[in-house]
């Protein structure tokens, strides 16, 4: 229990919000969150590989159960995307936005481990701060959102040109008198700040809340006797039902955005 652990409530969720950092110098900026780096990289290998191994034991006749449920969300995410973007989806949006969501869900759900029982495992090993949900690190969604900012940038110059890019820039959208460039400007620099600002920071607010929430359900059933053991299994088992849902959502939502703001690049204003 945390109470035979922590001396109180402040160490208690202190220690498991520590990252596990690696300091390449005497500068804040120049620290890794190492546990939000490989946890990444693991799950995003995983739900590839997972992919890899349905699409590839898949057959024609009668699907098996796990590759109906693949084909399954194969077709929502094409759905959704064909419903946004009206391009050649298959090119490339379609395959990122599955990617995205399903790379984003897995993140998310790691928020399901029992905090206390994954500490356990891993002070085995030496390892006495790692953070299990990638999402709940704002470096990680500010990551993700600014890998999406540059494809939307990308494809831009792309489908437009440079010289048809600074055009909309500088005329769009309030025309293309040159004493209004000034207001164009400012209008599209705004928009595109505040696009990965937001991109990352709902993610990262919905995640790092739902495990600060975790951590408040187990301070009650590990501080409180009893009594507090048991609400805070009810409460535990209710919100764990509930956060169902929002890992589910907010993985969706980054998911839609995404395809959103890269329908948006490949249209003009």
């Amino acid at each position: 229990m945390a109470g035979t652990t922590y001396q109180s409530p402040n160490e208690y969720i202190g220690h498991h919000l520590a990252f596990n950092e690696l300091s390449l110098g005497e500068s804040a900026f120049m620290t890794i969150n190492l546990d939000s780096v490989v946890m990444s990289i693991i799950l995003g290998i995983l739900t590839m590989g997972f992919i890899w191994l349905v699409a590839r034991k898949s057959t024609p006749g009668v699907p098996t159960k796990t590759q109906a449920f693949i084909e399954l969300v194969f077709t929502f995410i094409d759905n959704q995307v064909k419903a946004t973007f009206h391009g050649d989806r298959h090119v490339f949006v379609a395959p990122a936005a599955l990617t995205v969501f399903l790379w984003v869900f897995m993140m998310n759900a790691m928020d399901f481990l029992p905090i206390d029982v994954m500490a356990s495992i891993y002070g085995l090993f030496g390892i006495h701060e790692w953070r299990n949900v990638p999402t709940a690190d704002v470096n990680t969604t500010f990551a993700l959102a600014l890998g999406v900012w540059f494809l939307m940038i990308f494809f831009g110059i792309k489908v437009k040109g440079l010289g048809g890019w600074i055009h909309e820039l500088f005329c769009a959208p309030f025309g293309s008198k040159i004493w209004v460039w000034p207001a164009n400007f400012i209008f599209n620099l705004i928009e595109y700040i505040s696009k990965p600002l937001s991109h990352s920071l709902r993610l990262f607010g919905n995640m790092y809340a739902g495990e600060v929430i975790f951590l408040l359900i187990a301070l009650l059933a590990g501080f409180s006797g009893i009594v507090g053991a048991i609400f805070g299994t009810i409460l535990g088992a209710g919100w764990a039902i509930f956060h169902i849902l929002i890992v589910t959502l907010q993985a969706y939502v980054f998911m839609m955005l995404t395809v959103v703001y890269l329908a948006m690049a490949h249209e003009g204003h």
